[in-house]
């Protein structure tokens, strides 16, 4: 092992050193139950008593709580889960989001308004192309489209 081969080592070495990981600014939304507004103090205390969370807001009407800050989400719920409370992430998306809002497993009676259950099966979270042209024949965007209208 020459000079060649010990200066190689030694650049290995010093450039192998572990590195802090940046944290990222994350947003993390959870459903918790609760049922008034010292639940949703009780959620808000704990939530915002961890390390790196910038802001929380709780919104007990809709069982929604928010952290905002440098913070992992599953950390976020590990904590909130802790408070005894049912807990889980976020289910929901805007009504418009999904192809399909009143399909079984999407439509939910108790989801806040406007919103309901986000699902990744492609027959309810897309259009097929069948499906794609007919919304596009009677589109409001197209008005040569139907000679009836």
């Amino acid at each position: 092992m020459g000079v060649d081969g010990t200066l190689d080592y030694l650049a290995d070495l010093i450039s192998s050193t572990k590195k802090k990981k940046k944290r990222q600014l994350n947003t993390v939304s959870l459903k918790v139950r609760m049922d008034c507004e010292g639940c949703g103090q009780r959620i808000k205390h704990v939530l915002s008593n961890m390390k790196g969370a910038r802001s929380v807001d709780v919104d007990w009407k809709n069982q929604k709580a928010t952290v905002y800050g440098f913070v992992d989400a599953k950390k976020v719920l590990k904590v909130a889960q802790a408070t005894g409370k049912k807990v889980e992430p976020w289910p929901y998306v805007p009504y418009d989001l999904m192809a399909h809002p009143y399909a079984s497993g999407v439509y939910d009676k108790k989801a806040p308004p406007n919103l309901v259950r986000g699902t990744d099966e492609p027959g309810v979270a897309t259009l097929n192309p069948i499906e794609q042209q007919y919304t596009l024949m009677f589109s409001d965007d197209n008005p040569n489209a139907c000679s009836v209208m």
